[in-house]
Order: structure tokens, then C-alpha cells, then sequence
């Protein structure tokens, strides 16, 4: 069930999954399916598993099992990337074959957070991660909510390295839009660059040259009509969209990653996908209801231009 990488072209609006739970903490794995018909019905080019599907607080086991779902899920209906990070190189690795074995088209990494890595021990630990799979590793720089920043020269001499069909970017560290053009310029144009700022930056990144974008699947109907504005060069419609996306995003963002999870759970249950909006615990903020008065109040918005 493997995938090489020439089989593969990562393009488009890739959604982060958030992961449903039921009451009791365990997988609710026919949410989770409602949610990835959701994703596709939608116009999704393929489906992810990353910081918002809750991974830092899965088990290896929790992990893998996640994985399996979702690659079998995305079969003949998109590409499915999965990501791999983790404390060691050993673990990321057999993270990333495990991917790779259960039909994964891809798979995303973040470096290990609880130790501070020289640029040339960054280098090795994501080019142990993509010399042990053939299918794409896309590096992601998630320091806008957790971990540093990758240093440019780790991206430009992974590229040399594998070339821009093996590995592909996902560049977070802030502020994102120039940092991306850095990153652009500094591989010629080759690197191949998706944003993940859920929708925030999406216009100014787009217009940098991203080949695609990994937002979640909360505001997904919005950020697809999006897309295919900017393609379209429609800016009355762009800026009909983005306005109200970024006034949402910008409350997710003030509360970091669990701003991301509580306010995207929310609005899944608002749109009937979710049955809860159970979190694995322990989490550092929680949605309160004059926050959640304002997301509904920015969403009733969004769904009259939609």
C-alpha cells in the first residue's frame, strides 16, 4: 500500500483533522469518518494528521492507530499526510515507515521540542526521517505555538540534498509571509511551500508562491471558496472571505495551540459534525462563553458571504 514519491503531488487545501473523542477519551472513529466526508464533500485535495489532531498528547500506539484510519479513509479520494515528529530519531523514523506502510502519499515532522538542536543536528534528524521512507517529508517549522525556528539553511541544504519531490515545506515561524519569501528565494524558487496559519495569512501567502494550504477543517468550506478565489483573481471575493476567516483565526491565535482546538471543536459541533468538544487533558485554555459569543457571532458572518 505504499506510494513512491513521483505517484504523489501534495497541491491544493490540504485540512488538518481535529481528532474527536467520545466522552470516555477514546477514538470516535465514526465522527471521525463523518468528519473526513465532510473534508472531501467540501472540495479537500487530501486530508492531514498533525498539531491540531491532538498527536503531542497520543500514545506511539494512539498514533499509529490514527494513522491507519485516516490513510485507509483517504484512499481514491485525496492524499493523506501524516505527521511524524517526535522526541528522537528512532521514534520519528518508525513513525514514518509505519505512515508509509499503511499508504500515507506523505508524511510532516516537526524537530523534537523539549531540546534545543544546532542547525546541523535539525539537519540530520529530518534527513534520517526522509532517507528511511521513498514518499515526500514535508518539514514543518510549527514555532508559532511550539518549538524554534528551523534555521533557512537547514531547508536549502535538505533540498540539495533530496531534491524538491522528496522534500517539501511548511514554514510557521513568524512573521510568516516574509519568512516565506526568504525561504523562496533562498532555493530559487524550487521549494515546493504550504502556510498553515488556519487562514489568517492565506492571501498574503498566496500571493508568495505557496503551492497549497493545510488549514483546519472548521472554516474548511470558507478556505476552499478562498482558494479558488485567489486562483481566480477574484479580489472583491477574496476579501469578502478572508475578512471574516482572519477575525476568527486571530481569536484561535491569541489562546495558541488550544485556542486552535477549542474554538475549531466548537464550530464542528456548531456545524453538526462533532458530537462534543472533548479534548485530551491536560490543556492550558479553555473556551469561554464571551470568546465563543464572538466566534459564533464572526461565523454567522462568514456563512452569509458564503
Amino acid at each position: 500500500m505504499t506510494s513512491s514519491a513521483s505517484e504523489t503531488l501534495l497541491r491544493g487545501v490540504l485540512p488538518v483533522l481535529q481528532t474527536p473523542f467520545t466522552e470516555q477519551g477514546e477514538f470516535d472513529f465514526e465522527t471521525l469518518d463523518r468528519e473526513i466526508q465532510w473534508a472531501f464533500d467540501t472540495g479537500a485535495d487530501g486530508i492531514v494528521v498533525a498539531m491540531v489532531s491532538e498527536i503531542l498528547r497520543l500514545s506511539e500506539q494512539g498514533r499509529r492507530e490514527l494513522a491507519e484510519h485516516i490513510c485507509k479513509a483517504a484512499q481514491g479520494r485525496g492524499t493523506s499526510v501524516i505527521s511524524v515528529g517526535a522526541e528522537s530519531t528512532p521514534v520519528a523514523v518508525e513513525l514514518a515507515q509505519h505512515a508509509e506502510s499503511v499508504g500515507a502519499s506523505a508524511v510532516m515532522a516537526i524537530p523534537p521540542i523539549s531540546t534545543g538542536l544546532s542547525s546541523a543536528a535539525t539537519r540530520d534528524y529530518f534527513a534520517a526521517i526522509a532517507a528511511s521512507i521513498s514518499i515526500p517529508l514535508v518539514v514543518q517549522d510549527a514555532s508559532g505555538y511550539v518549538g524554534s525556528a528551523i534555521d533557512i539553511g537547514v531547508y536549502s541544504k535538505l533540498l540539495e540534498q533530496f531534491g524538491a519531490d522528496r522534500i517539501l515545506f511548511k514554514p510557521e515561524a513568524s512573521p510568516l509571509g516574509p519568512n516565506l519569501s526568504r525561504l523562496r528565494d533562498a532555493t530559487a524558487g524550487k521549494a515546493q511551500i504550504f502556510e498553515g496559519s488556519g487562514g489568517i495569512n492565506l492571501v498574503d501567502c498566496y500571493r508568495r508562491g505557496i503551492v497549497g494550504t493545510m488549514p483546519g477543517t472548521d472554516l474548511l468550506d470558507a478556505i476552499v471558496a478562498l482558494w479558488n478565489a485567489l486562483q481566480a483573481g477574484d479580489d472583491d471575493r477574496i476579501y469578502q472571505l478572508s475578512l471574516p476567516i482572519s477575525g476568527i483565526v486571530a481569536l484561535q491565535l491569541s489562546a495558541g495551540l488550544d485556542g486552535f482546538l477549542a474554538i475549531e471543536k466548537h464550530l464542528l459541533v456548531r456545524r453538526g459534525i462533532f458530537k462534543n468538544t472533548v479534548q485530551r487533558q491536560p490543556v492550558g485554555w479553555t473556551l469561554d462563553a464571551e470568546t465563543a459569543a464572538e466566534v459564533d457571532r464572526l461565523f454567522d458572518r462568514l456563512q452569509d458571504v458564503l
